[in-house]
């Protein structure tokens, strides 16, 4: 237990492994993690969702205001197309380009004033929750990470963590969850379970 702990405490977070320096604490950074939380949360595998966020990459499609001048059609093709959405293009292009539109009408394009405007953590992800297609776990994926960086951000750890931890008998409650190593810890729980359906879908191909 002690050596796979070890690697959960050392898991690359999930915006790290897209270049994306949380740490800066700069609204450019928080949209960048805003825009790949809304495709992690999609009903796509997580490869696509990353090839995805890539491709917004490529095109030069970082702020809201650039991916709103892109439009649909573009977002639907090349964007999308490139990542490999296939069957859930046109209703992504439609969530991303409908929340940069809500974010900068409600908010100057300012993610810092998402969350300066939320009086606690409940109503932070509340006000998440308002923008088109956003559900709780979409909100758990932006949040965790800004654990360390935002005040307010503290989304309980989602029970697919919490059923991880628990086979593995780590307490997940001996730690402090506004840490960076919690977070690691969340991370590394998430893919290791991602890891084992990977297996059993396999084993399960494989008879």
């Amino acid at each position: 237990m002690s050596i796979r702990l070890n690697q959960f405490e050392r898991t690359v977070l999930y915006s790290e492994e897209l270049g994306i320096e949380l740490n800066k604490k700069t609204d450019r950074q928080y949209f960048r993690w805003f825009l790949a939380s809304l495709l992690f949360g999609g009903h796509i595998s997580e490869t696509i969702a990353r090839k995805t966020y890539h491709a917004f990459q490529r095109h030069g499609l970082l702020t809201p205001g650039k991916i709103l001048a892109a439009g649909w059609d573009y977002l639907v093709s090349p964007v999308m197309r490139e990542g490999g959405y296939v069957r859930y293009d046109g209703r992504k292009s439609q969530q991303v380009l409908r929340d940069c539109s809500t974010l900068i009408e409600q908010y100057d394009g300012s993610l810092k004033k998402v969350h300066g405007a939320a009086v606690d953590r409940q109503d932070l992800e509340l006000r998440l929750l308002a923008f088109y297609g956003v559900g709780p776990v979409t909100v758990n994926i932006f949040l965790r990470e800004l654990r360390p960086y935002w005040r307010k951000a503290d989304p309980e750890p989602l029970p697919a963590v919490l059923e991880e931890a628990a086979e593995l008998g780590l307490n997940l409650g001996e730690y402090n969850r506004k840490t960076i190593t919690f977070t690691r810890i969340e991370a590394g729980l998430i893919r290791y379970r991602h890891q084992k359906q990977a297996q059993k879908l396999t084993g399960q191909r494989g008879r």
